[in-house]
């Protein structure tokens, strides 16, 4: 009983190769797509991290009442807060300043892994086990205690090959002498602070005085009690920080916080989470093309399954192969939507930005493919159910009473296939506008003005030496140095030190906040926090930063000398709005010396793309910071790229080492990465659903021209004009595009606004995008109306009416 029906589907669909290679590469598209993007989305969002019960870990910090500043606590504030044991149930702690770079020597070669501070029972509280050696223990993070540190998983593949040996083994920090043995690895997925390559213990490590930074600088990594919510937490610490003995700012601040998961996944999960409902979208705008396809060709079969009824085949017998031809096409689909899903999945690891969290997790496996053949295959079929049991149930009088030309239905039929297409520009339209929303966004993000400019420009990260680390003084002479022998490096035009690496994601980098003389408590609370760097006089002129008013620094700026300050436009405006900002004083607190202002200068995007928020700029010799500035600026007269070996010389002839070096404009590109993916990627699924409505369009026109075929030539006949057929056939396409186009725009008025985490500078409901996504659909449909209106016009009237006898 299976064989015959199953050999007839296959012969039905050979007879019929344009269906049934358009429902395939349909299948194959909608299937390969949603598979790639469900599969990353299930290694991002719902495959559990490599942590206990994680969704009772949170990660506590307190700010401002106007939240306009995350500010860490002290290793003692930790401590206390722990001992409370309110919703609290066990705690550690994290710095502040996240996963910072540190160069490691190893004998010759010397290269950076970014090390995390934590506290000695961190993986406890996580609830996370090596998979080899041990992770850090609570006596690992004692004064005075061994160094110790455990290796991320993707250091330990990347940087050391996988060693199974490499428990024991020693990470030297190269500005330190400092050596840390290697104690253990920890499991793959595990990326928090992130980009960490290995964990260190806090209280062990910070024994200097530049050290002493990380004791005051500090998130609380807590795990919650049973039936206690993260808010619970959050009152619990706002209650400590305003309780009656706190320092008077202390009760300024409110307690915060976030769950671990959510900042882990960061800003990726508001993408992925928009690509799964695109695929969503795209997989049944497949089904509903698909069941088009499938109602036209069975309602066209109309006049074969009458007569096969008539000569004795069951109803339940032509219902099973048209639904058995479903399962074919189905099952085609998804075998050739597997290898674009495989590929899909590949180039997305191939390109995709390195901060994308567990990108090393992802690849295809077989419940994606599984899932996705069989909920396409369920869908079809169910789909296909309505055609086959619509055009099982035509009895042969049906079919002769109705005529040849007009066994593809009645206008039920035409209803529901137009009603089809016109669903299909909805979800099209809907992926369109927020392909054109996410692309103009990227559009203004690369061409923000950054206030300075990347071209030509080196960034170099330095390691002194050990001999230059015992004091700010020794570190300034041996700067001094390095600088005078890269600005004679051929091809150097100008060279200037800086605090911290342009557009890091986890790197250091002062903030903070200054008040105007005689400001009262309310008014300070409401400063804006800056953004500090630490400069040479010729670093505005290095980045091509200009000076607005005032002067840059001098060589004069010298401790001992007038303190003074350098201050970016809207922090110029906030302190002294319609006045003149020259002269005027800033304080860091109430006993400290006050800061003149001696300059202006526009507000940069050197450490956020996103963001210019406003700065301080402070003279090197003049700054009081415990650290000196160990990024190099370097203005080239060529390619940057081109002297990277000559400055590494010149640098190591003074016993310093260039840990790294990138130009600015690459350096640029990061966080332009992951929009201009979430671009890309939105453009395929347009592209991709744009052409799958055009295709359902178009085959509806032909289906309805070829059988109407018979009243277009009785027009002509009766004088109608080749023009008025094609406004006919266009007309009726333009109808139902414009219907579909309409319900899409609505539809994208309600869903872009959960793409407003992911634009820049434009609004979820920006006009001329809903414009230019209206008229590109529109167009599209009128070429697909077109081609089969022009088919119509060159009908001969004579042919077709003898024909229809």
């Amino acid at each position: 009983m299976t064989r015959p029906p199953l050999r007839i589907a296959v012969r039905s669909l050979m007879r019929a190769p344009g269906f049934a290679v358009t429902a395939i590469l349909t299948l194959a598209l909608g299937i390969g797509l949603s598979t790639a993007v469900f599969t990353v989305a299930a290694a991002i969002l719902i495959r559990r991290l490599p942590m206990g019960d994680q969704d009772r870990l949170v990660v506590l910090w307190s700010e401002t009442r106007e939240h306009t500043a995350n500010w860490p606590f002290a290793i003692d504030d930790v401590r206390e807060i722990t001992r409370r044991r309110g919703a609290i149930e066990q705690a550690g702690f994290v710095g502040y300043y996240g996963s910072a770079p540190e160069t490691i020597r190893d004998g010759d070669q010397v290269y950076r892994l970014r090390r995390s501070l934590v506290s000695g029972n961190f993986f406890d509280v996580l609830q996370t086990w090596p998979v080899l050696g041990r992770g850090l223990r609570a006596e690992d993070d004692l004064p005075g205690a061994a160094l110790v540190a455990v290796l991320s998983h993707r250091a330990w593949r990347q940087r050391f090959g996988g060693d199974p040996a490499i428990v024991g083994r020693q990470l030297l920090i190269h500005d330190t002498g400092r050596a840390y043995r290697i104690v253990g690895v920890m499991p793959q997925g595990l990326d928090y602070p992130e980009a960490t390559d290995f964990w260190a213990p806090l209280v062990a490590t910070s024994t200097g005085t530049a050290d002493s930074l990380n004791l005051v600088s500090l998130h609380l990594v807590g795990r919650l009690r049973a039936g206690a919510s993260r808010p619970d937490a959050e009152a619990e610490l706002t209650s400590y920080l305003q309780r009656p003995e706190a320092p008077a700012w202390s009760r300024e601040f409110r307690g915060a916080g976030q769950d671990l998961p959510s900042l882990i996944l960061g800003h990726t999960k508001p993408a992925v989470l928009i690509f799964a409902a695109a695929a969503v979208l795209l997989l049944l705008l497949t089904c509903i093309n698909v069941a088009n396809l499938l109602l036209v060709r069975g309602l066209g079969r109309s006049r074969e399954f009458a007569v096969r009824s008539a000569l004795g085949a069951g109803r339940r017998r032509l219902v099973a192969e048209l639904l058995l031809e479903s399962v074919l096409l189905a099952l085609a689909g998804g075998a050739l939507g597997v290898g674009l899903a495989l590929a899909a999945v590949r180039g997305f690891v191939a390109v995709a930005p390195g901060d994308i969290p567990r990108l090393d997790e992802i690849r295809l496996n077989g419940w994606a493919i599984l899932a996705a053949i069989g909920i396409t295959t369920a869908a079809t079929m169910l789909f296909a159910l309505a055609p086959a049991f619509a055009t099982s149930r035509v009895t042969l009088p049906d079919v002769l009473r109705a005529g040849a030309r007009q066994s593809g239905g009645g206008r039920r039929v035409r209803i529901v296939t137009e009603g089809l297409v016109a669903a299909q520009i909805a979800l099209a339209v809907m992926v369109l506008v927020a392909a054109g929303l996410i692309g103009k966004s990227l559009l203004k993000l690369e061409r923000v003005d950054l206030a300075f400019e990347p071209t030509r420009v080196l960034i170099g990260e330095l390691a002194l030496p050990v001999v230059a680390t015992d004091g700010v003084a020794k570190q300034l002479a041996l700067l001094d140095g390095v600088l005078a022998r890269v600005a004679a490096v051929p091809g150097v035009e100008a060279v200037s030190p800086a605090l911290t690496v342009p557009f890091a994601p986890t790197g250091f980098g002062i903030a903070g906040f200054l008040a105007k003389p005689g400001q009262t408590k309310d008014e300070s609370a409401k400063n804006p926090l800056l953004n500090m760097e630490v400069i040479a006089p010729n670093y505005f002129t290095t980045l091509g930063i200009p000076v607005l008013r005032g002067r840059p620094f001098s060589a004069g700026d010298l401790n001992g000398g007038t303190p003074v300050v350098i201050i970016s436009e809207s922090a110029a405006r906030h302190y002294w709005p319609g006045a003149d900002p020259l002269g005027q004083t800033l304080l860091f607190g109430p006993t400290d010396p006050p800061l003149t202002v001696v300059g202006v200068v526009p507000n940069t995007r050197y450490r956020e793309l996103r963001t210019a928020r406003a700065s301080v700029y402070f003279p090197l010799r003049q700054s009081g910071f415990p650290v000196i500035p160990l990024t190099l600026v370097i203005r080239t007269a060529g390619p940057p790229a081109s002297i990277v070996i000559a400055v590494r010389n010149a640098i190591a002839e003074g016993s310093a080492a260039l840990a790294s070096a990138s130009p600015l404009e690459m350096l640029l590109d990061q966080p332009r990465a992951q929009p201009r993916l979430n671009a890309i990627l939105l453009a395929v699924f347009a592209a991709t659903a744009v052409t799958l409505a055009a295709v359902g369009l178009f085959g509806v026109i032909t289906t309805m021209v070829r059988h109407r075929t018979a009243e277009f030539g009785i027009r002509m006949a009766l004088g109608g004009t080749p023009g008025g057929i094609r406004r006919l056939v266009m007309g009726r396409g333009l109808a139902i595009a414009a219907a579909g186009t309409a319900t899409g725009i609505g539809g994208a008025l309600v869903t872009s606004r959960l793409l407003t985490d992911l634009l820049f500078e434009v609004g979820p409901s920006d006009l001329l995008t809903l414009g230019i996504g209206t008229a590109l659909i529109l167009g599209v449909a009128a070429l697909a109306s077109w081609l089969p209106a022009r088919a119509a016009m060159a009908l001969d009237p004579g042919a077709t009416l003898r024909s229809d006898r």
